[in-house]
Order: C-alpha cells, then structure tokens, then sequence
C-alpha cells in the first residue's frame, strides 16, 4: 500500500501569518511567506529590536498581533514568559511564572527556557520541562492551568518542545532517571497518557544509577504527527530509539533502536514516504526510515544511512522536494543529500557553528550560526550561495516567520526583520 503523509497540526490558512509552534505551521521549517528581505543587519531592515531579559534559547511563536518567547535567569530559578506587540515589539506581558527553589543542572551550552511554546487562537502553552507546564490565555493572560508534578532529572537541560494534536498537548521527559512521552488535555492539564519508552538502556552500575551519568539515557527531541495511510501517527525519537505511538492513546506501534548514538535533539522530518531523523550525539548519521511494520523494524525498515561528517547533532533537517538539506554543529559543514538514496549531491563549508535549524522561506534556504551569521542559498542539486547577513549576540533560537517578516531570537534580543 502506498504511504500518503499529511502533517496533522497544518494550518493552510493560517500558515502565512502565523507561526505557532517549533519549526512553524507543518513542523518542518517550511514557511508561506513571500516578500522577505535577501538583506539585513542590526541597521538595515529592521522593523523593531527588542531586548529580551535573563537567558533563553526557546523560539519565538506568533498568532495574530502577538509574539511570544520564553526565558529564565542564568542560575534557573526564575522562569518567565513574554509577550510582544507584533507591530511595535513592545512588550505587552513579563511574567515570572515559575520560581525553582533547587534547579536541576543545566550544561552552559543549553539554557532553563529552551523548549518552544505552541500557540493556538486564545490560548498559549509554555513548557519549562519538568519544572513547569503552563496555559495562558493570550487576549486577558490569564493562566488557565499549570502542571508541576512531573518528575525527571534532565541531566543538562530540557530541550522538547511541545505540540498540539486536537484536545492533546503532547511532550517527552527524557531525562537520566525517566524517560517518558505523555499527553494533556490541553483544556485543563489533566493527563490523558503516558507512555513510558519500552528500550531496556542496560547501563545502570550495581548500585542502580546510570553508568554514564545519564548521557546515554536523555534527550531533546520535539515529536512529530503524520498521517501514515488513513491514521495519525505520533513520530517520538528518545535517547537510543525513535517510536512511533498512537498519539490517542500513546500505544506503541512500532520503534527503531540505535546503537552508536543517543540524545537525540532533531526533530524528525516527513516526506517522500519516508521519515528523516538525525540521530544525535556521538557522530551523528542521518536515517531513513520506511513507516510501518510492528515491534522492532530497524533491520527490514531502515532504507539508507549517512555516516558522513556533516550530520548535524543539534540542527534539524530540512527536506525541499526530493532534496535533503543539512548543517552540522560544529564547523558549518552545509551538506545536500538525494532524500530517496542517500547519495551526497555536494558538500560546502559555511563556516561558523550552528543550533539552531535551517529554513526554508520564500524559495530561499537559510542557515543561522552560533555567530550570528545567516547564510542564504538557493535550492538545488548546485551550491548557489545568494547572501550573507550578520546580527549581533549569534543564534541559539530556531527562527520564525510570519507575514513579510522574520521574527530572529539571538541571545539577546527579538528582531523584526522585513523590507
């Protein structure tokens, strides 16, 4: 049977002005705008610039007239929520919804507000991971319900992002000590499922704790839905497996195990009757998976890899038609693969180090480093590269984009970059 793939949390008629969750509309870093700007820089086309407090590597999401972000202080104990004024950049709501009287630990490289929000009409839902879920109303900010009892020790941050699928606000915890993905009635924060991950880990020392002190056991990953055939399949990769679940029920359908990596960070793409899934730390290799089957399908189901340097830890891919586009962590290493083989099509150093993932706007793809640099180019089985821009502070954030415009988070500040 042919496999036919919709992404479930779409919203066509809304996607050009709105972007609601990780990785926009669709969740693969495709936007509808046009009119963008090739050019820019802390001067040039610049619609507004607005300083964002404490430390937070979250996204920016828009709906409607609003913008909203996520951050904390540098030691974790003080985690917030922003609003701005989409035309203006004014900020509408500062608020400090959760105080952490012992924060867990957080590596220097990640921060305590790194999970994206999701919006929807009249309501926002921000994640702070196992501190704190909360739902706000986005016309009074009224909090409307908030989560605090889940437990996982995140080892060196949460990173998972949230997303919607009908009444369900759908997540993961994988941490050192729990590795889990569950679901909330997104109404009133009540727990609908929670699936625990079924890979037995096998490294816990003779007295019970992790051998590796929990690298091998967490992760980061956003899930993802499709439809696979005629039924939603929740898309969920963990520390050492990628699952698929029944995002009603959160029943196990089938899973890919992993070996030689862990922490996955990226999240998964979809297309081409394939699913695309980076495989995170420890030399990272991109996999093909061929949806379907049951229990483990890593043998009979996994239709190539690329081991290749150049397959990002952190960065998720970005799929443009039957094209694969790629930028590793360190270094800038820009790769393009043959979506349907494998095959390497070119390889080219941007320079720079990357988090954040590429993008895929107004028939241009943009990669923004660490430094601040965003390199543009123009899909194609050739390296055409069309401009480089620069802000300062660099980028830790994933962008946005929404009308005309680019809503970039750099470590310090919202931009509103359009023509």
């Amino acid at each position: 049977m042919r496999c036919l793939f919709l992404l479930i949390i779409a919203l066509p008629l809304a996607a050009q002005e709105n972007w609601p969750q990780f990785r926009g509309p669709r969740g693969n870093g495709h936007a509808d705008a046009t009119g963008l700007p090739l050019e820019w820089s802390d001067t040039k086309n610049v619609k507004w610039k607005t300083a964002i407090h404490g430390k937070g590597w979250s996204s920016p999401v828009v709906w409607g007239k609003q913008v909203w972000a996520t951050t904390a202080s540098e030691d974790g104990k003080k985690l917030s929520v922003l609003c701005l004024d989409r035309d203006t950049g004014r900020i509408l709501l500062d608020r400090k919804l959760f105080d952490v009287a012992k924060p867990q630990f957080c590596h220097k490289f990640n921060s305590y507000a790194s999970p994206t929000p999701v919006i929807e009409s009249g309501r926002v839902y921000v994640t702070f991971g196992s501190p704190g879920i909360a739902c706000i109303d986005t016309k009074t900010f009224k909090i409307l319900w908030t989560r605090r009892d889940f437990v996982c020790d995140h080892f060196r941050g949460s990173g998972s992002s949230p997303i919607l699928f009908g009444d369900l606000l759908i997540q993961h915890h994988d941490g050192a000590d729990l590795q889990y993905a569950f679901a909330l009635n997104k109404n009133n924060g009540r727990t609908v499922w929670n699936t625990k991950r079924s890979v037995d880990y096998k490294d816990l020392g003779p007295d019970g704790k992790p051998k590796a002190g929990g690298d091998w056991r967490k992760a980061y990953a956003t899930p993802h839905i499709a439809r696979i055939g005629n039924r939603p399949v929740l898309i969920s990769s963990a520390a050492k497996a990628h699952y698929a679940y029944d995002p009603a029920t959160g029943r196990e359908l089938w899973r890919v195990e992993e070996h030689g990596q862990h922490s996955c960070g990226a999240r998964p793409v979809i297309g081409q009757g394939l699913i695309f899934i980076s495989t995170g730390y420890s030399r990272s290799q991109i996999m093909a998976i061929r949806p379907g089957g049951k229990g483990v399908v890593t043998d009979s189901h996994v239709v190539w890899r690329y081991h290749r340097s150049g397959a990002p830890e952190k960065p998720s891919l970005l799929l443009v038609d039957d094209l694969m586009y790629m930028v590793d962590d360190k270094g800038g290493l820009a790769t393009c693969l043959d979506a349907k083989t494998g095959a390497e099509i070119w390889s080219e150093r941007l320079g720079g180090n990357y988090s954040a993932s590429p993008l895929f706007a107004d028939g241009r793809i943009h990669f923004f480093s660490e430094e601040g640099k965003t390199t543009t180019i123009a899909p194609g089985r050739e390296f055409n590269k069309l401009a480089v821009n620069t802000l300062p502070a660099g980028f830790m954030a994933s962008p946005a984009v929404a009308g005309k415009a680019f809503f970039l988070r750099t470590k310090t500040h919202i931009y509103r970059i359009e023509k």
